[in-house]
């Protein structure tokens, strides 16, 4: 145990960094793993919870390729778990020092049997469409964790300012809301569409083309304030705001495209999977951006925004 407590980092260092890549990248993969069960309809491919059968843990060959399928999506949520726990070992000797690190890595790592046992939930109810919907949510949200997580791995510790002016900050505040916004909607219309992981899974009963559209008002919603962040930055914003700004508005690009094809072509499952990934990326670019609009209050005495809002660690 002495060893074990020996090798853990007393500070940030490239362990720290490697986990923290691994971790977002596992949380993220979940997500499109998640989706390639529903989408290829395997989302009972493990009838039951937490055995894959009455009597197996593990998928049985006459289960075929949906019972791979929805246990390899359940061994990656193993992997997230072990990386939890790993990724808080690195941090939990910095305390003290850095406690945003370690609340971060506990509540995401809190999140993830929870993620599982909604999962099983989700496999007890018979793929009802907004538990499923639910279960996404928690995706969405450990997204958010994994990457506030990664971010302050890199960032100089301490208290912060606010590095942008206060009308920025309310832009960006909108902006993320009605990405929040896009993606609630987004789940909504998938509830009723045709992909609900089983072939006898009732959907929601609501009309998908007319969701369609309705989805499509905070999607664009969310480019043209997105736009307004990426022009601004280049005037008010730092390195990292128009760094973090540009890759928000490449995701959306690459969303709003796939969204136009899969709505065009019938709903194709791998533009729909594509389309579903890329709605964690843009939780994870948004939350990124909204971090980068705070600097270390060292960096503040430095210039004249000195006077601007000061935030916790």
């Amino acid at each position: 145990m002495k060893r074990i407590i020996a090798w853990l980092p007393d500070r940030v260092d490239g362990r720290t960094r490697v986990v923290a890549w691994i971790y977002l990248a596992a949380q993220i993969m979940l997500v499109a793993t998640g989706g390639a069960v529903r989408l290829t309809g395997s989302g009972l491919g493990c009838p039951t919870w937490p055995k894959c059968t009455a009597d197996s843990l593990v998928n049985t060959p006459e289960m075929g390729i949906h019972g791979v399928i929805e246990f390899g999506n359940r061994v990656l949520g193993g992997v997230l778990a072990v990386l939890a726990i790993v990724a808080f070992l690195q941090v939990v000797k910095l305390y003290r020092s850095r406690r945003d690190l370690f609340w971060l890595t506990l509540i995401a790592g809190l999140g993830v049997p929870f993620q599982a046992i909604l999962g099983g939930i989700t496999v007890l109810t018979g793929l009802t469409w907004w538990v499923v919907g639910m279960h996404f949510v928690a995706s969405v949200v450990l997204v958010t964790l994994t990457t506030s997580y990664l971010v302050r791995v890199y960032a100089v510790p301490g208290p912060r300012y606010r590095a942008v002016p206060a009308w920025y900050l309310a832009v960006a505040a909108v902006t993320a809301v009605v990405v929040l916004i896009t993606i609630l909607v987004g789940i909504v219309t998938t509830g009723a569409g045709p992909h609900a992981g089983d072939d006898h899974t009732p959907r929601s009963g609501l009309n998908p083309e007319i969701l369609q559209h309705v989805h499509a008002i905070p999607a664009y919603v969310t480019f043209a304030l997105t736009l307004v962040l990426v022009v601004a930055a280049f005037r008010v914003g730092g390195p990292a705001v128009r760094r973090f700004t540009q890759y928000l508005l490449a995701v959306e690009l690459l969303q709003i495209v796939v969204g136009l094809i899969q709505a065009n072509t019938g709903l194709p499952g791998v533009l729909v999977g594509i389309h579903m990934t890329l709605a964690a990326l843009l939780a994870a670019m948004m939350t990124a951006v909204v971090l980068s609009l705070y600097s270390p209050v060292s960096a503040a005495r430095e210039t004249e925004g000195s006077t601007a809002d000061v935030v916790a660690a």
